[in-house]
């Protein structure tokens, strides 16, 4: 970006900083193509979700059936009646969407935390060490990866 509102390839930014700030706050990955089919803005979102051997200097053709194999939804971008470009809407990444799975995340965060100490896990969680113990054996969850408790069900 140039002091003069054009981008390195010289041609007039279309987005202010206040406009990038607001897609970089979107939980999904936004990749905003210009006119001419080249990427012209790539959200912190998709950067940290496109896997690596994505490159972005391809034009829109190329990246627009890898980027779709990705579940991304393609929509034009407008300003009234002018057209700016497409962009391409990537979901989020897979995040736990029961409480069930957030409190089985939190607490095998807290127990790498502490070193699988029970002790110590149920005192950060707020919870007594039967309780801890009880989501434990409720959710799976052995110290190596495996349940032991799958061989008594």
């Amino acid at each position: 970006m140039t002091s003069h509102g054009t981008s390195s390839t010289g041609l007039p930014s279309v987005f202010s900083p206040l406009a990038k700030t607001l897609l970089d706050s979107f939980s999904e990955g936004v990749v905003v193509f210009d006119h001419h089919g080249r990427v012209i803005y790539v959200n912190l979102a998709a950067r940290e979700s496109l896997p690596k051997d994505v490159v972005l200097t391809r034009p829109a053709a190329e990246l627009l059936p890898v980027l779709a194999e990705l579940g991304g939804r393609l929509r034009p971008l407008r300003v009234g009646e002018l057209e700016l470009g497409e962009a391409i809407f990537l979901p989020p990444r897979t995040e736990p969407t029961t409480l069930a799975d957030r409190e089985k995340e939190a607490i095998v965060r807290s127990l790498e935390a502490h070193d699988w100490r029970l002790a110590e896990t149920a005192q950060s969680l707020g919870i007594s060490r039967t309780t801890l113990w009880r989501r434990l054996r409720a959710y799976g969850l052995h110290r190596d990866g495996r349940s032991r408790w799958a061989q008594y069900s």
